[in-house]
């Protein structure tokens, strides 16, 4: 049988055997071109949304517009894929993804995310309103073609600016009950908005070298570990401030305020500690960066708490 070569976006060549993709794929593998690492975040923080906003769905269009989010998602992860193929295909943590792996077809993998993306699109729209299917679909091209196909692979501000994308299921989620754009999603959009670069940067310090080797210019890459590690407490002391606006603005009791507190001086406490990691003189991590896998790791546990909190406070008060 004779070879395929897979060329990638960004020119680069991933050669594998044909007969590998007869019958090769299986479920999980089209699961896994869904990310659902990233969905578990994405589909709960839409649900945040959908339950504090005032009013009401009906169960079943509700479960409907946390499908719609979970597809929408799933399919700008699915087109991210086909289009990153060539980079994951040499990058250690990417390259047993399915299309590098060559279990699934590159073509294949576009279809199916474009379908799901469309078919996403138009139930939330005749589940809800249109104004939802509106923001959904403005989500899935602000990640597909702002971050993945502009923004990755020339700028190291690509998560900052990319992180929008990511923020935008609480606002979704309210939007799908109310038909209408107001302060309190805006104000959760800006908290995930700043909570993505020092979540993904304290990944990246770690992971640079896959980055390195795949010429995406991320910022550990372009500025060093030192610039990284500086702006990952930056950007988490300008996050906690702002996740008290929920509190200050009235929308939520003191007891988020609370849990916003402390599990804010708990970010700040982990972003310090990849600020002071034993480094060498351009900020290497001499501990195996163990300071910044605890920061990632705590990050998400950061998010799912003060978003879960600020549900169950708005509950109460209800």
């Amino acid at each position: 049988m004779s070879d395929i070569t897979v060329h990638g976006s960004g020119g680069a060549q991933a050669p594998f055997d044909a007969s590998t993709l007869h019958g090769a794929s299986e479920v999980g593998d089209w699961i896994a071109l869904l990310k659902p690492r990233v969905l578990s975040l994405v589909v709960y923080s839409g649900l945040i949304g959908l339950l504090i906003a005032p009013g009401s769905l009906h169960p079943v269009l509700a479960v409907s517009a946390i499908l719609c989010i979970t597809l929408a998602a799933g399919a700008a992860g699915a087109i991210n894929m086909w289009y990153d193929r060539d980079i994951d295909a040499v990058m250690k943590r990417t390259r047993a993804r399915p299309i590098p792996a060559g279990r699934i077809e590159a073509g294949a993998a576009l279809g199916y995310g474009v379908v799901l993306a469309v078919g996403s699109v138009g139930l939330m729209g005749l589940a809800t309103n249109w104004l939802a299917a509106a923001v959904l679909a403005g989500s899935i091209l602000f990640y597909v073609v702002i971050y993945t196909m502009w923004l990755k692979r020339r700028t190291p501000q690509n998560i900052v600016i990319g992180g929008a994308a990511g923020a935008f299921p609480p606002l979704i989620g309210w939007v799908a009950v109310t038909g209408s754009v107001d302060v309190l999603p805006l104000v959760l959009f800006a908290i995930v908005f700043m909570w993505t670069p020092p979540h993904f940067w304290a990944l990246s310090l770690w992971a640079h070298e896959d980055y390195k080797r795949a010429g995406v210019p991320m910022l550990p890459v372009v500025s060093g570990a030192r610039e990284t590690r500086r702006q990952v407490v930056l950007y988490t002391v300008l996050l906690v401030p702002l996740t008290l606006v929920p509190w200050i603005i009235g929308f939520s009791g003191p007891a988020y305020g609370v849990v916003a507190v402390l599990l804010g001086a708990n970010f700040l406490r982990h972003a310090w500690a990849v600020w002071t990691d034993e480094q060498d003189a351009a900020g290497v991590s001499l501990t195996g960066d163990r300071p910044a896998k605890a920061c990632f790791r705590f990050s998400i546990t950061y998010l799912f708490a003060l978003l879960g909190a600020l549900a169950l406070d708005r509950l109460l008060l209800a």
